[in-house]
């Protein structure tokens, strides 16, 4: 009781406020200027306010302070740009803090990237992570760091750069980002994975494509959304698709299909994705071609001789174990491999997800490549499949502890955002980016300078390839086959630290080491 007597004295005080103002400013306004009008328009509509938020029940914090309580929204509205911009330390900003950015731009602006006076992190604290250098540094003899993919069942392998550009589709990033990104990719020589939305015009202008395939089929789907191969066969013949990613799951939200909603279904988006403009577009979680592990490996061997002998991969993030140890002994049992698999980390980025799948389902990159790298190892299928790692993966130390933990080469997708100029402003969901990046309003894609992007793209790849072989040299890797997980340190506690090849390689899961052995039977 007592409280509803404060709400409405409360209330009883701020309209009585708010009429007292009105009358001072009418006052005033007569005794200064005979044009009144405008004051009186001002403090009626305040005045109209204040009741009208008085008997609304959608806001309370309104209903309560009906003119003090916009200032809340005001704050709150402006709440991450002011910690951005003045109280986030260097080290403190998600999923990239400040220190991580800043590497980014220098090296695509091709600026100075040195740091002064020394490290910020703190080395005793635990989850510190360094590389053990060699007293004798050597030099790298391959400066390019590239690898070839492809294994005996393929016919046109691709040498690839170890650092390529993760997936993005158009329509989550603008027309002009794409095409920046496909072009940069064309200056640097490296690759370009399309994301799951078809493979557009803006992806086509002159880099190398990996075409990646999801469960909503499109560009390679017929009227029903199933699987078309008439028309998949079409598109990967093309000169400048050198690969196809089959996407089983994504580390940002793994197990979650995407909806496409019809108010962004142009007729230009469409027919890239081979739907009918105008209309929702729902991807299932599931793929409807197959629905097994058995299933799966027949489905990548599909690929492959409708691409005329081009690698094929499956793309996923580790859930449940067992799962991928059924994939691999379904390559055993049909002799069936795909060409490489990418590896998705939980900490994987995308433009829009369920907070829960985001923060909660999927296993961590180092963790998941650890157990990929065994299990491909037990099952002797390491030497024929390359895997790629994706997950929050921008500098060249992130590159090399993936290397050590068993990748072979890896994707960066915001690390090429940032290097095209994402100031991290955490709006890629609204359509609302202010750097026009991941957004379709062209009032705002089209302050986006294409001439500049993609040499900015093109510009962080070199100087972040440079910046690794440097780091191998230091550290007496003369190639990516030295790279080792021995050489890789983590802080465990205040006072242990353990090297990756403890942490993740020490034992085996005695279910893998089970399931191995019958594989091994029979084959």
């Amino acid at each position: 009781m007592s409280r509803d007597l404060n709400r409405v004295s409360a209330k009883s005080i701020i309209l009585s406020g708010v009429f007292a103002l009105n009358v001072t400013v009418l006052l005033a306004a007569l005794l200064i200027d005979s044009n009144w009008l405008w004051a009186f328009s001002f403090t009626l509509s305040l005045t109209i306010l204040a009741i009208y938020n008085t008997q609304q029940h959608r806001h309370t914090i309104l209903r309560n302070y009906p003119l003090l309580g916009y200032l809340r929204y005001l704050f709150e509205s402006i709440r991450p740009e002011m910690r951005q911009y003045f109280w986030e330390s260097d080290l403190d900003g998600k999923p990239f803090n400040r220190r991580q950015r800043s590497i980014v731009y220098q090296r695509a602006k091709n600026e100075r990237q040195t740091v002064p006076f020394g490290m910020q992190d703190d080395p005793k604290l635990p989850g510190h992570e360094w590389v053990a250098h060699a007293m004798f540094p050597v030099q790298v003899a391959e400066k390019d760091l590239r690898v070839l993919i492809g294994n005996r069942l393929c016919r046109q392998p691709y040498k690839a750069s170890i650092l390529n550009i993760g997936a993005m589709s158009y329509g989550a990033l603008s027309k002009t980002a794409i095409s920046a990104l496909n072009e940069g990719a064309a200056l640097g020589g490296f690759a370009h994975n399309t994301g799951e939305g078809g493979i557009s015009n803006y992806h086509r202008r002159g880099g190398d494509l990996i075409w990646q395939i999801g469960t909503g089929y499109f560009g390679s789907r017929d009227a029903e959304g199933k699987f078309c191969p008439e028309l998949f066969q079409l598109r990967a013949a093309q000169q400048d698709v050198k690969m196809i990613e089959l996407k089983l799951s994504q580390g940002a939200k793994p197990g979650h299909g995407g909806i496409l909603p019809a108010a962004k279904n142009t007729a230009e988006i469409a027919n890239i994705r081979n739907v009918m403009p105008g209309t929702t577009v729902y991807s299932p979680p599931a793929h409807s071609a197959f629905s097994n592990p058995v299933e799966l490996v027949q489905f990548v061997g599909f690929l492959r001789d409708l691409s005329e002998g081009k690698p094929v991969g499956i793309k996923m993030c580790i859930g449940d174990k067992q799962d991928f140890v059924d994939i691999c002994n379904a390559m055993v049992v049909t002799r069936i491999v795909p060409d490489f698999i990418t590896i998705d980390g939980a900490e994987g980025g995308t433009g829009a997800a369920p907070l829960e799948f985001t923060d909660s389902i999927g296993m961590p990159l180092y963790e998941a490549l650890a157990f990929v790298t065994q299990t491909l190892e037990l099952f002797n299928l390491k030497k024929e499949i390359k895997i790629i790692a994706a997950g929050r993966i921008i500098t060249a130390f992130d590159i090399l502890k993936v290397l050590a933990l068993g990748a072979d080469l890896c994707y960066s997708a915001r690390g090429m955002m940032l290097s095209m100029g994402c100031i991290q402003a955490l709006k890629c969901d609204s359509g609302e980016c202010p750097v026009g990046i991941a957004t379709q309003n062209r009032s705002l894609y089209k302050g986006l300078s294409l001439t500049d992007k993609r040499a900015r793209v093109a510009s962080f790849h070199e100087n972040t390839i440079h910046a690794v072989v440097e780091m191998m040299e230091a550290c007496g890797f003369r190639s990516l086959k030295d790279v080792q997980a021995s050489r890789f340190f983590r802080k465990v506690d205040t006072l242990r630290t353990r090297s990756f090849q403890e942490i993740y390689f020490t034992h085996i899961d005695d279910r893998l080491r089970d399931n191995w052995l019958k594989a091994s039977m029979l084959n």
